[in-house]
């Protein structure tokens, strides 16, 4: 399933949803912006009809942007999936995305993995 964001934009978030072996992998492409939070919020929380302990992987290979919107969105999905004895792992964060991770600090508080596969492991 993809939901795209904005009109015609496209540096405008694209959301896709898949499932391997039971974990929940959300695929992001674009920026990552106060304008697409909700949107990221809604991809990342739970689904309807999904039991169990929340296990997700956000992709974020495609991600060329993100500002304090979306560490906050990522950081409140840890630990909601947390509390729950879940998961959120994050993958294939590239350049200055990574920077702005690592300056926040968000890669010492969620699991980041350089691919979605060693993400899944």
């Amino acid at each position: 399933m993809t939901d795209n964001q904005g009109t015609g934009r496209p540096d405008r978030l694209s959301i896709e949803h898949s499932t391997v072996d039971g974990i929940r992998v959300v695929t992001l492409r674009g920026e990552i912006d106060h304008g697409v939070k909700d949107a990221l919020r809604q991809a990342l929380s739970p689904r309807d009809g999904e039991a169990g302990a929340p296990r997700i992987v956000a992709d974020l290979s495609g991600v060329t942007f993100i500002d304090s919107s979306g560490i906050n969105v990522f950081i409140h999905t840890h630990q909601r999936a947390d509390a729950a004895q879940g998961w959120l792992r994050l993958a294939g964060i590239r350049g200055p995305v990574m920077r702005v991770v690592q300056l926040v600090g968000l890669d010492a508080v969620v699991a980041c993995h350089p691919t979605v596969e060693e993400a899944l492991a």
